[in-house]
């Protein structure tokens, strides 16, 4: 682990507030130094002058679905490493829907291991909240947050049952645990595949309503009023949930929310004539709904971006509408699709940077997402106007189901740096 000074940046950095030039010492995978300028660069085994790029804490992803174990052939932990790796991606936090599900000790210590074999990013594991994702037996959750479990989450299945609910919640509570839930309601979505309105009932899919979500979140939220549980809404979506969840918030509840960069830049027109890598659970919402969201993180509302990275290979998408997978891969378009509410929406960098970075490391407790002298040297230097066409045939990971495929992005990842190592390298 060599020493590594970067010079001439412009350092971004939201847990601090600060944004401006900058020099950075790295010694022993730690941030030993910062100055703003004429740093000393004497011993180090490598000068970086990053002048016109900019410097951030590495992106931290908490929503990242593999194929590893049971379904390798969407992803492994490794293709998903290296994604992550170049897209800025320092932490990821794999999702419990894997064959078998992650719902007990031994499968958390199973995937921690496996992703620190491969020596590139951080993998960290979110725990099933029920057993199998049935949504009626609690997990072993004390067990796995013990092994080191971050979150439990029955992932895109909804726990309709609000018993079960209840002693999730509950028992999550008495390790101050997280517990992360889709709002929705289970009659209402089933069998849906897009958003109720004129464009899906002209295109004949199944549809629900945007109330949905609300109804979902407006029980959810009853029952974190009820035992007092740590809560993440999962991926909201509509302008009427944003409403319920600021209602809450009101009265007290202190509730953490999580978007989507899909629904952040896409909306239902994406669809057109049925494009199904634009098919995601939740589905598309209309223009207002993206529009209320991008405000939402202008003003600190939502606490984490996500990619919802959820590769699926050409056969699982390839198919009627209605039949496709949903979901799409995220990890190496997310900073440059994020850039895009820079660009297009004129929020400030530090505004679209801290849901990607301390605002997860907070909520998950984890000693990142920030450039301060002592953290981790997980670090990301990127071009912020540099474009970027988007070739899924490029990508990095083992599917290629992106809904940015053929689209002009601006912004690129020059280097990634997780602990001191560097294993992104645009730069050479």
């Amino acid at each position: 682990m060599s020493d590594i000074v970067i010079r001439g940046a412009r350092l971004i950095d939201p847990a601090r507030d600060f944004d401006g030039p900058a020099d950075v010492r790295i010694e022993g995978g730690v941030i030993a130094a910062i100055g703003e300028g004429g740093l000393d660069a004497s011993g180090a085994a490598r000068v970086i002058e990053a002048h016109g790029l900019c410097l951030a804490p590495g992106l931290i992803d908490i929503r990242v679905k593999t194929g590893e174990p049971g379904n390798e052939q969407k992803e492994t932990l490794l293709s998903a490493a290296r994604a992550a790796a170049a897209g800025g991606v320092t932490t990821i936090v794999v999702q419990p829907d894997t064959d078998p599900t992650v719902d007990d000790p031994a499968m958390v210590d199973f995937i921690r291991r496996r992703g620190a074999s491969h020596d590139l990013v951080r993998v960290e594991v979110a725990g099933a909240a029920t057993r199998g994702h049935d949504g009626r037996r609690m997990a072993e959750i004390g067990l796995m947050h013990e092994a080191g479990a971050l979150y439990f989450t029955d992932c895109d299945r909804v726990i309709a049952d609000s018993r079960t609910l209840r002693r999730v919640m509950a028992y999550a509570g008495a390790f101050n645990a997280l517990i992360a839930h889709r709002p929705v309601d289970a009659w209402l979505c089933e069998g849906a595949v897009a958003t109720e309105g004129e464009l899906a009932a002209r295109l004949g899919l199944a549809a629900v309503p945007a109330i949905a979500e609300r109804i979902g979140l407006e029980r959810d939220l009853a029952l974190v009023e009820l035992t007092g549980a740590r809560f993440l809404v999962d991926m909201l979506s509509t302008a009427e949930a944003l409403q319920t969840l600021r209602r809450a918030r009101k009265r007290g509840l202190e509730v953490s929310a999580s978007v989507s960069i899909n629904h952040l830049c896409f909306n239902e027109i994406d669809i057109g004539d049925y494009r199904t890598f634009y098919r995601l659970d939740p589905p598309l919402r209309p223009e207002a709904d993206r529009l209320a969201l991008i405000e939402a993180v202008r003003d600190g509302e939502i606490d984490v971006i996500t990619s919802a990275h959820s590769p699926a290979p050409a056969e699982d998408k390839r198919l009627p509408f209605a039949d496709a997978q949903p979901g799409a891969v995220g990890l190496e378009t997310l900073l440059p699709a994020a850039l895009g509410l820079h660009h297009e929406h004129g929020l400030e960098l530090i505004e679209v940077l801290r849901p990607l970075t301390c605002g997860p490391a907070a909520l998950l407790g984890l000693e990142r997402g920030s450039v301060t002298e002592g953290a981790p040297a997980d670090l990301l230097l990127f071009d912020p106007g540099a474009p970027r066409s988007i070739d899924a045939g490029q990508l990095i990971s083992r599917s290629r189901n992106s809904p940015f495929d053929g689209r002009l992005l601006q912004g690129r990842v020059s280097m990634t740096l997780v602990g001191g190592r560097i294993v992104h390298d645009d730069l050479s």
